[in-house]
């Protein structure tokens, strides 16, 4: 309840929370506390040097870090512990894994590829555009309505993880299938009921879910030939930030388009663009060849 209302954190954070903090209860029990809160700072080290932290991702050893510290630092506010113990804890480091990330030339075969009429096509090609040139997560593109479409249709009012709100440009291509999507095909979708106020609907006219969304984008890079383990709704996000960063774009402007609190979060892409740039300078500086 803290977590979600007076932190405003994003669902599904709220539910991995709840997850990991069940997981250290049971943890705490085992060793004869069932009262977390009686938990020393070694019984926690202990948790989280324990074989079941073994084979578990960086990321999300970090993330069940940060839950256990939320828990204490919730229970000395509320007075029923004088210490926090894992004031002085180190979080385990993340490790920085580069995104995964198709080039220009795939995303635009992918979405090229899309030139059928059927209001299926027109939908498909008008949702992944949208992702492509917008930067939305799965989440956002399931959850966007049509008064999210302002200022005649060249901005998007995206609401994003805790609650945030944020305005997107939508851009020439994006804009161009959102407004044939809508002309042409989204009325058949809806069976023209005006209570369905979703952007994007299925072939039953209901909103989709984030299962619907990663079909349709598997499904359109398949018939491409791009392998299924290459693409998903976030390397199209990813995509779109390392490719703007690829044409000049300000790392701050797509900090916010793409709505990230801290700006640590959206410096990955200047590695993916480092690495670009170090390709180039092994093929043509003249002193650049290790031989």
């Amino acid at each position: 309840m803290s977590l979600r209302f007076e932190r405003e954190m994003a669902e599904n954070t709220c539910l991995a929370y709840e997850r990991d903090l069940r997981d250290f209860a049971a943890a705490m029990a085992r060793i004869g506390k069932p009262n977390a809160q009686d938990a020393t700072r070694e019984d926690i080290a202990g948790y989280f040097k324990g074989s079941r932290m073994d084979g578990m991702r960086p990321a999300t050893r970090a993330r069940r870090m940060v839950a256990v510290r939320e828990l204490f630092r919730f229970l000395k506010e509320r007075r029923h512990i004088a210490q926090d113990p894992t004031e002085l804890m180190d979080a385990p480091k993340k490790a920085k894994t580069l995104p995964r990330m198709l080039s220009e030339e795939e995303v635009f075969a992918m979405l090229d590829g899309i030139d059928g009429e059927t209001p299926r096509d027109l939908r498909d090609r008008a949702m992944l555009e949208t992702m492509y040139g917008c930067g939305l997560r799965v989440s956002e593109t399931c959850s966007l309505r049509m008064d999210d479409v302002v200022s005649e249709g060249e901005l998007l009012r995206i609401l994003g993880k805790g609650s945030k709100e944020r305005l997107v440009p939508i851009g020439g291509a994006a804009g161009r299938a959102l407004a044939k999507y809508f002309e042409s095909a989204r009325g058949i979708l809806t069976k023209g009921r005006a209570t369905e106020t979703h952007v994007f609907v299925t072939r039953l006219g209901k909103p989709f879910t984030r299962q619907g969304v990663f079909k349709v984008v598997r499904e359109r890079a398949a018939a491409v030939d791009i392998d299924a383990n290459r693409i998903s709704p976030h390397v199209l996000r990813h995509c779109f930030a390392s490719h703007m960063l690829q044409h000049g774009a300000d790392i701050r402007a797509i900090q916010e388009m793409l709505g990230h609190a801290d700006i640590s979060t959206t410096q990955i892409y200047t590695h993916i663009d480092t690495a670009r740039f170090g390709e180039i300078h092994r093929r043509f500086h003249p002193r650049a060849s290790t031989s």
